[in-house]
């Protein structure tokens, strides 16, 4: 607590208080200026914009709200509207990626959609926020555009009445009323005069703190079924909710499990790998994003795809690398996708990793994981043959189980045998042929006791080589179940899979890793 110039005591919620009115201020200013309004136009082209305004979504949006709009609407976007204008009972979840506008269309935009249609679609709206302030916070925006959008008011006439956002509520001039609410509050009797709410909007609920308890998210579920559901009229009335997945039990991973709630999901990327809002980001800007983030980072931000780090190889084991001349041999083991369009992120990763055993412990040295084309991929050979410069035995192998030998033979043999030609020396690849059990299953039985006993070591000095990271971040993201990739370490174990049967081979004794003893066998 602190004194003003006049000695009075200020709390910390008053200073809070004081300095949002002091931004909504700013901000109304800011809407006032960027929606004047042309006075010389005919009444006629004035009635033509309002026809269009209250069937054209997407141009209703650009011409009402231009200070927000910096980009068009996204073709989601404008469905999302046209179905809850359509469906006035509708229970829905917009499981939308972050920076994709879910809480300006759905606490703002739809909202002054409904209200100017010819019959007005929107008594008594109430937004949830997470806490109290967050939802009063919402509430400023769509005061702020009823009260000083001048293109809104000249169209639809005055709206402001009475009440105020930092109270919580506040009415327009046709007897609307619009709340907020924070998470948990008891929003029981909830009306305006004879209306009950009939647009519930329910914005980011959930938070990482509260999606690592399932205690809280169960409690929190039944407040949004029970008590905040139950305000609508016998449920009459628009309830819906947004947010993206930012953990596997959350309120909004629940309601999407509820039986007659619709789901819209909407990815930064789509099914095709293409930037589902175009209109906004580039397809460069997202790969750049994705790469200053990481993966974890970005499948749980922008893919609605949290996972759990830790559920299988909780810590790696970093160190040092021997002197390759320590090494009997090295083996570099690849497992490449067969797509070569590395825009098309329905297909897998590919990998090579140069791979090594010694005094007991396996060496992951150095290696590729990425998109690349083919003629990239077998690059890697050579390059990992570079790295070797004759220290010590290289043995070259290329996974062949699923890509099938027709594949193998036409698609990558003619390319080591020109990349031969262009280096002056050609390689010796051999086929992987192994019929593999179940990757799951197979790369947790065969790399986990190995990671726990520090037996796997990932050189300390690759530790900043974006390709060793994406590996490192594969393996921490690996879990039954995964929508995560392990392209990485599929092509880590199929790698010590075949160092364990040489070495076997070498030294004509048993050998084990993992939990499989591997019998002798020749190449």
């Amino acid at each position: 607590m602190r004194k003003s110039a006049s000695g009075r005591s200020i709390t910390m919620a008053q200073r809070n208080i004081k300095e949002a009115l002091e931004r909504w201020n700013l901000h109304n200013e800011d809407v006032r200026q960027q929606t004047t309004v042309d006075h010389t136009e005919t009444k006629a082209n004035q009635l033509a914009r309002i026809s269009r305004a209250r069937s054209d979504y997407a141009f209703f949006v650009e011409y009402y709200f231009p200070h927000f709009a910096k980009c068009k609407s996204g073709q989601f976007q404008i469905d999302a509207a046209n179905k809850i204008l359509k469906n006035k009972n509708i229970k829905a979840v917009f499981k939308w990626a972050r920076a994709h506008a879910k809480s300006t269309h759905m606490d703002v935009f739809i909202p002054l959609w409904l209200k100017c249609q010819k019959v007005r679609e929107i008594n008594v709206m109430v937004i949830v926020g997470k806490s109290q302030d967050n939802a009063f916070t919402l509430l400023s925006d769509l005061q702020s555009e009823l009260q000083y959008n001048q293109r809104y008011i000249h169209d639809f006439g005055e709206q402001y009445n009475s009440g105020h956002w930092a109270e919580g509520n506040f009415v327009t001039q046709d007897g609307c009323a619009f709340f907020a609410l924070g998470r948990g509050q008891s929003p029981r009797g909830l009306r305006y005069r004879d209306k009950r709410p009939d647009y519930i909007v329910i914005d980011d609920l959930d938070d990482d703190e509260l999606t690592l308890n399932s205690a809280r998210v169960s409690k929190l579920t039944d407040w949004v079924k029970e008590a905040l559901f139950g305000t609508l009229d016998g449920g009459r009335g628009r309830f819906i909710m947004v947010g993206n997945l930012i953990g596997k039990d959350s309120v909004l991973a629940r309601m999407c499990e509820t039986e007659g709630v619709e789901v819209s999901q909407v990815n930064i990327y789509d099914k095709d790998g293409n930037v589902t809002w175009k209109e906004k980001w580039t397809k460069a800007e997202v790969e750049e994003m994705e790469s200053f983030m990481g993966y974890r980072s970005f499948q749980k931000e922008y893919m609605n795809n949290p996972l759990i780090e830790g559920a299988v190889f909780d810590e790696l084991t970093f160190g040092e690398v021997p002197p390759l001349q320590k090494f009997r041999f090295v083996l570099a083991y690849a497992d490449p996708s067969p797509s070569n369009n590395v825009n098309d992120r329905k297909n897998s990763t590919k990998a090579l990793w140069l791979l090594g055993y010694y005094d007991n412990r396996f060496y992951v040295i150095t290696g590729f994981l990425d998109r690349v084309t083919n003629d990239e991929f077998v690059d890697w050979f050579y390059a990992a043959d570079s790295y070797v410069n004759e220290r010590t035995q290289i043995y070259n192998y290329i996974e062949n189980n699923s890509l099938q030998d027709p594949f193998f033979q036409q698609v990558f043999m003619p390319l080591f045998y020109k990349k031969g030609i262009e280096n002056n020396y050609h390689l010796g690849i051999l086929p992987d042929e192994r019929k593999k059990p179940d990757k799951f299953s197979r790369i947790e039985g065969n790399l986990e006791p190995l990671v726990r006993t520090n037996r796997l070591v990932f050189n300390i000095r690759e530790k900043d080589n974006p390709h060793m990271k994406r590996l490192v971040e594969q393996f921490k993201m690996f879990s039954p179940g995964m929508k995560a990739p392990a392209d990485g370490p599929d092509a880590v174990e199929g790698g010590i899979w075949i160092i364990n049967q040489k070495m076997t081979t070498l030294s004509g004794d048993s050998y084990t890793i993992g939990r499989r003893a591997i019998n002798k066998k020749r190449f």
